[in-house]
């Protein structure tokens, strides 16, 4: 297993980063979220073709770096530093990794060589109700019909509400009620039969969207459906607890840099013993959230056991130290804090809406004592 960050994670970091300082800054991010755009095509197309990030955890046989979880877990970080304005963690996250850990050859020759060149986004859209994995509620159905010698031609539909990327994605993994159970359908994102309409959030940085499916054709996996989004959901937590923590960790950075210039009593308040106190407890949380997240990234990319355990502890950590880092941000700031001009309000924003990706954080308590039989 891997036990801690080598040259290799630190020069990959070093490289993101100033890859989305140039091409990220908040001037853009502005831009594009008050926009209402959902990317920016050339920096997702330099994405591709100059650092080739969309393929980082996709297998080498299908033309990614055949890296795993902890270097994507490197990259969410960075991403979730800048507030990065796109469909990564819906194409590369959800749809990549439910894709590359699935077992129907033929679907990931189809579709990851495409993901990996940047010329297909994707998203999964399981749960009918909410963001996250839970097969529980889906009541989308998937109809077959049969022709004598010919395999079956599938129609999905239902509604599907809270889509990351719903509305632009090329491709949307579908789960689905079949006869015998759970089946997962590939659609066409702009199949005839598919209806969709963007839902406005308080995150303008990440869109979502509800997908209506009526009777739109749809090509189904061959895969054990329980066992890949089970899977899948526990690499797309470890991966958003790591997008989490950057953005933890940029809210904390600009606290500590507005704390020193913003005086009062003649000092600045970063002088104050209270100040420093409340800086440290939130060092002390991100930090923690950084290993944690670290850590079930590299379990799960040993198929560890305990993998599921560790992503649930990471999720729920990383969410609640980003909701606390984001408050504290504003609050140190504070009548500015509270204006649009100041950039604390999209932390803020990406925090809150980021508590319910995925699940909740309590979710993730109550599947941690569900896993280890508490």
């Amino acid at each position: 297993m891997i036990t801690g960050w080598s040259e290799e994670h630190d020069e990959l970091r070093r490289v993101v980063r100033r890859f989305l300082a140039a091409k990220s800054p908040s001037e853009s991010v502005r831009s594009l979220a008050e926009a209402g755009a959902t990317d920016d095509p050339s920096v997702w197309r330099q994405m591709a073709e100059q650092l080739g990030l969309q393929g980082i955890s996709i297998p080498e046989e299908h033309g990614g770096a055949g890296m795993g979880p902890v270097e994507l877990g490197i990259v969410m970080e960075e991403m979730g530093r800048a507030l990065y304005v796109g469909p990564f963690f819906s194409t590369v996250v959800l749809a990549g990794q439910t894709l590359a850990a699935c077992e129907d050859g033929a679907s990931r020759a189809r579709w990851l060589p495409q993901i990996v060149a940047g010329q297909l986004t994707a998203t999964v859209a399981v749960s009918d109700h909410d963001l996250t994995f839970d097969t529980s509620t889906i009541t989308t159905q998937a109809t077959a019909a049969t022709t004598a010698g010919v395999a079956p031609e599938w129609t999905v539909s239902g509604t599907k509400r809270f889509v990351i990327d719903g509305a632009t994605a090329d491709l949307v993994l579908v789960a689905a009620r079949v006869d015998e159970g759970l089946g997962l359908f590939a659609v066409d994102g702009s199949e005839a039969g598919v209806r969709r309409e963007p839902i406005a959030t308080v995150d303008t940085t990440r869109a979502v969207a509800e997908l209506t499916f009526d009777d739109a054709p749809a090509i189904r996996l061959d895969v054990d459906v329980e066992r890949l989004l089970s899977r899948a959901g526990d690499l797309a937590a470890a991966a958003l607890a790591a997008e989490q923590i950057g953005g933890a960790s940029a809210a904390l950075q600009m606290a500590v840099d507005y704390a020193a210039i913003r005086v009062q009593f003649e000092r600045p308040i970063g002088s104050f013993q209270a100040i420093k106190h409340r800086c440290a407890d939130l060092m002390v949380q991100i930090e923690s959230g950084r290993s944690a997240a670290f850590f079930a990234a590299a379990l799960l990319a040993d198929d560890d056991p305990e993998g599921p355990v560790a992503a649930s502890v990471a999720a729920a950590w990383c969410s609640d130290a980003y909701a606390k880092a984001a408050k504290e941000n504003i609050q140190f700031h504070g009548g500015i804090g509270y204006t649009w001009e100041c950039d604390a309000h999209l932390y803020l924003r990406r925090a809150t809406a980021s508590e319910v990706v995925l699940g909740a954080s309590r979710a993730h308590r109550a599947r941690i004592a569900d896993l280890v039989g508490m």
